[in-house]
């Protein structure tokens, strides 16, 4: 032992003799030291720690297992053994010694700060799990306190870095914030609208996103510090301020596009005059349809239990029920989304009457469909109502529109054909025409009986 510190006091003595080398010597020393002391923390006390936890039901949870909290806070220590370390390196100027104080020094700060912003986020993960936080949620005050922290470490950090203190770096921003803010007014607005944004997952490049009054509708194409474009379904491009995503309303088609379906909501309109009840006839024609063979027996066997219990009332039609030709219909167009392979079968699926109005009796169509590609979800809208509006006179039914210029024509030319009518009626009722041959004998007849006449 005596020998190895002989020896090693031979190798102080030696390294002495050459400053330069002493020095890197010691800040090799010093690296190995921070090296050693961050590979011990992260790897055996947090990884035992993190082992120890997952053998606890806390760490089952894999949003607790997988946070970073822990192994930031670990990257203190290598930071701590720099900053008490560089005073100990033989030779080093004290110019160096301050700047290596001062950048660790600041490293702490700004791990700390994202060690708390981390824990903050995890703390707002926890409380979402909570039945009720979607009525009361935190989200809001965990941001704010993550600018308050940012801000804070901005301003510690930046005084470390100067070795200043504090107090006389915020006196100085108080006196330049006025004339920050008018100049830089617009960078500031989109920097925080971008905080915003980004900590919101609010807009996302690939985003179909809706905003009618920038006259914006088509996807995101890409996100800066000041503008968001938008490539719209005709190709041209809008220019939208960041800010305005905060500010404004728009609608994001993302939450559709990651449902896997699409919407349908269509009306039907039909003439009200053609709603009726259905027939025995109509009924026994219906009962063929495949769609059709469970409801229609089902539904008289449920009619036919109400009327049953009206008794002598019942012998009055106008008190008992009865299929209806819409209430049949409305059945088949169900069955036939149920059936429909392009129809998502595990999304609302009605369909359901509107409030008639002038322009007839809306029967909606409610559904989702498979995919979300646009040109296949036109395909299974459009095949889908090809069918409906095709069946619809099985059942009765028409479609109500307005009279377009060929009703307006055939209504003309129906009147001009009743009204010739009319005057040939006319005339045969006043009196038929006389021939010329019975007019030129009863003028030869009238003759004769005035030359009789004279002679007598």
């Amino acid at each position: 032992m005596e020998e190895m510190i002989a020896l090693y006091n031979q190798g102080l003595a030696w390294l002495e003799q050459y400053p330069q080398l002493n020095l890197a010597a010691g800040l090799f020393v010093l690296f190995i030291i921070a090296w050693l002391s961050n590979a011990v923390v992260k790897r055996l006390l947090v990884s035992g720690l993190m082992r120890a936890l997952r053998a606890t039901p806390l760490g089952q949870d894999d949003t607790l297992s997988n946070s970073t909290v822990i192994a930031r806070l670990a990257n203190v220590i290598p930071a701590l053994v720099l900053s008490a370390g560089i005073v100990l390196v033989p030779g080093i100027p004290e110019i160096v010694v301050a700047i290596v104080q001062n950048v660790a020094n600041a490293f702490v700060i700004l791990t700390v700060a994202l060690a708390i912003n981390g824990a903050l986020t995890l703390i707002n993960t926890i409380y979402e799990r909570r039945p009720d936080s979607h009525m009361k949620p935190i989200k809001g005050y965990i941001q704010v306190i993550k600018i308050v922290i940012y801000v804070i470490s901005a301003i510690l950090i930046i005084a470390t870095l100067i070795d200043r203190s504090p107090v006389i770096l915020l006196s100085g921003i108080g006196a330049m914030a006025a004339v920050v803010i008018l100049v830089f007014q617009d960078t500031l607005l989109s920097l925080v609208a971008s905080m915003q944004i980004s900590s919101n997952d609010i807009v996302r490049v690939g985003d179909w996103v809706e905003m009618p009054t920038l006259n914006a509708d088509g996807d995101v194409i890409d996100i800066a510090l000041h503008t968001v474009k938008v490539q719209n379904w005709d190709k041209t491009i809008t220019t939208i301020p960041t800010r305005r995503f905060i500010t404004d309303s728009f609608k994001n088609w993302r939450g559709m596009q990651e449902s896997g379906g699409r919407r349908i909501m269509r009306n039907i309109l039909l003439d009200q005059q053609s709603v009726g009840f259905l027939s025995s006839e109509e009924k026994e024609r219906l009962s063929r349809f495949r769609l059709l063979r469970d409801y229609l027996p089902e539904k008289q066997k449920e009619i036919d239990e109400w009327n049953q219990s009206l008794k002598d009332e019942g012998k009055e039609p106008a008190n008992t029920r009865r299929i209806t030709n819409i209430g049949t219909f409305r059945a088949y167009v169900l069955n036939y989304l149920k059936s429909h392979q392009g129809i998502h079968q595990k999304m609302t699926m009605m369909v359901r009457q509107l409030s008639p109005s002038s322009d007839g009796l809306p029967l909606q169509v409610y559904a989702f469909t498979n995919t979300t590609e646009w040109v296949k979800y036109e395909g299974i809208q459009s095949d889908l109502f090809d069918h409906l509006l095709s069946i619809l006179p099985e059942f009765g039914l028409r479609v109500y529109q307005h009279p377009s210029g060929v009703d307006l024509r055939s209504l003309r030319d129906f009147g001009v054909k009743d009204s010739e009518k009319k005057d040939e009626s006319k005339e045969t009722s006043l009196g038929e025409e006389v021939p010329k041959n019975q007019t030129a004998d009863h003028e030869e007849a009238r003759i004769e009986k005035e030359e009789k006449t004279n002679k007598d």
